[in-house]
């Protein structure tokens, strides 16, 4: 039962969810503010969100409609895992040997979700999106593991998070390192293109 609560609603998807609206609010508040502007409302994306459950489901002409109906569904699967895994080692200090591993493939899983997607739609412009895609994960992915390689070795070769964690915890962040920071800064400009933010857009 409580693996199933982890899973659902705490720390799993629908906690995710609500701390991921909240932090595009402030993304686009901040954005706004930068412009001079007021900014949305901090329930906007909640609204949003909403909009979209009243949204029409269209099939392509030519579609695969298993794959097409499935592929958010993966990358949904893969996102609230990984929010799973990592909010349970960082909360709970649970965890197990090779979660580390597991999120990495689980990351992997929303772009190549689109992917599907996009080539499942039987539609030249989504097959180039796909393309595109498939094109920025290649670029990304290596660099991203890399970044993840630098803490595995700075722990001990720990490939648990809670291990990772532990470790800092004992001698101190990796990012006082200057491997430690130049992983960091690579690591989260790799986020932002698993993301699609600016300039991965």
């Amino acid at each position: 039962m409580n693996e199933i609560v982890w899973f659902l609603i705490f720390p799993g998807l629908l906690f995710t969810a609500v701390v991921g609206m909240l932090a595009t609010w402030v993304d686009r508040k901040v954005s706004a503010r930068v412009q001079y502007r007021v900014g949305p409302p901090w329930y906007q994306p909640f609204m949003d969100f909403l909009k979209l459950l009243g949204k029409e489901t269209i099939l392509p002409r030519g579609a695969s409609r298993a794959a097409f109906l499935a592929a958010p569904l993966i990358g949904l699967a893969g996102v609230t895992l990984v929010s799973t895994i990592l909010w349970v080692a960082n909360l709970y200090g649970k965890g197990f040997l090779g979660d580390l591993i597991v999120v990495l493939y689980l990351l992997a899983l929303p772009p190549l979700a689109v992917i599907m997607g996009g080539a499942a739609s039987g539609s030249p412009l989504a097959s180039l999106g796909a393309s595109r895609e498939m094109k920025l994960m290649l670029g990304y992915e290596l660099p991203f593991i890399l970044a993840v390689v630098v803490a595995i070795l700075k722990s001990g070769n720990s490939i648990a998070i809670t291990g990772i964690i532990n470790s800092q915890a004992q001698n101190g962040a990796f990012l006082v390192s200057i491997s430690g920071f130049i992983a960091f800064i690579v690591a989260i400009l790799c986020m932002q293109a698993k993301l699609a933010v600016v300039p991965f857009d």
